[in-house]
């Protein structure tokens, strides 16, 4: 059983997710050490995928080096994540159990004729975004929430989770689906299920340096890691964590990054209330007068600390990127507060906009 303080676990954080200063400078190795960028693709400042590559990368990386890889079949993009092609052997086997639930596996049951009639469209003229398949369920798909309705993009997403579609580009923000066997190389050979879980579970600790065996299933690529790397505690959290032990015992060395919300380093908001002590909430989905930090606020990184938010939006008509607020949760010292400014510049001209403040 190890022993960390607060401090060790923000470290080895901040290091296995290559955020610390010695910054990565190959994409297709980043996404490979971190497994998976998130999809999420909310354009309030960039997409995620593209604002977690360039906190890691900075000014040289540029979106359209993420599409070429996924061009070449370097990458693919699933329901959960964009991950490097050499890792789909390790999803296979999750494909052919999918889905894990009663109602969805009885829907897509009722609906054999959707789904050979998605797919012969697909065939016959994909790659399509879901708007343009044209499709009529015998039996739609019923929900309490935005789902209600949407059963063409459901039917699209059931199909990818199990792997007989794919995502074949973007248009914008939205995919492309094709048939899988146009994008999935041929050859590759199924991982066994239990085999690729521990697998998987292994390379994701490497990828967040300390992480809970289980807990609350969030929607997405896991942030679990079942019985991976080795036992740990740390002071002033409660229960046992699992953390990497090649990431024990190594010096070092932070610098200042605006994360996504839904970076590695944050998108398990638990962890990161547990080890960061930080407080926050995406408020896209909150009512504009109840939002304490912004509609899209990032997490400010200071060395191994989440120190504040900034709230700012990208107008890319008016070639303005305007920020709105930065949130101190600690009184920000005049190297903070340098830092962070360098690092909002930064920003706006990666993203080729005015800074305005």
């Amino acid at each position: 059983m190890h022993h960390l303080s607060r401090d060790e676990a923000r470290q080895i954080v901040i290091r296995a997710t290559m955020l610390d200063a010695e910054r990565p400078t190959d994409l297709l190795t980043m996404v490979e050490h971190l497994t998976a960028l998130p999809v999420e693709p909310t354009r309030a400042i960039a997409a995620s995928y593209d604002l977690v590559s360039w906190a890691r990368l900075g000014s040289s990386y540029e979106p359209e080096d993420l599409d070429d890889l996924l061009a070449e079949r370097d990458l693919y993009e699933d329901a959960d994540g964009i991950r490097p092609m050499a890792d789909l052997r390790l999803h296979l086997a999750e494909m052919a159990t999918w889905p894990p639930w009663d109602g969805t596996r009885d829907w897509l049951e009722a609906n054999e004729l959707f789904r050979n009639e998605v797919l012969d469209i697909l065939d016959t003229d994909g790659p399509l975004p879901s708007r343009d398949v044209h499709a009529t369920a015998q039996v739609p798909w019923r929900s309490s929430g935005w789902n209600v309705d949407r059963n063409v993009r459901m039917m699209l997403g059931c199909l990818l989770a199990r792997g007989e579609v794919a995502v074949n580009g973007r248009t914008g923000t939205q995919k492309r689906y094709d048939l899988a066997e146009r994008v999935y190389p041929e050859g590759f050979a199924a991982v066994p299920l239990e085999e690729a879980r521990t697998e998987r579970n292994a390379r994701r600790l490497r990828a967040l340096g300390i992480a809970r065996a289980k807990g609350t299933e969030l929607p997405g690529e896991p942030v679990h890691v079942g019985d991976a790397g080795e036992p740990a505690v740390v002071d002033g959290t409660p229960g046992e964590w699992r953390v990497d032990p090649g990431q024990l015992g190594r010096p070092f060395a932070g610098r200042t990054a605006l994360l996504s919300p839904f970076d590695p380093v944050c998108r398990d908001r638990v962890r990161m209330a547990d080890l960061f002590e930080f407080d926050y909430v995406l408020e896209m989905y909150k009512p504009a007068a109840t939002r304490r930090w912004g509609y899209f606020a990032l997490p400010i990184l200071y060395g191994d600390r989440l120190v504040g938010k900034l709230d700012a939006t990208a107008d890319r008509k008016a070639g303005r990127f305007f920020v709105d607020a930065v949130h101190e949760d600690v009184p920000f010292t005049r190297a903070m507060s340098t830092a962070v400014d360098a690092e909002i510049t930064a920003l706006s001209q990666w993203l080729g906009l005015t800074l305005e403040r």
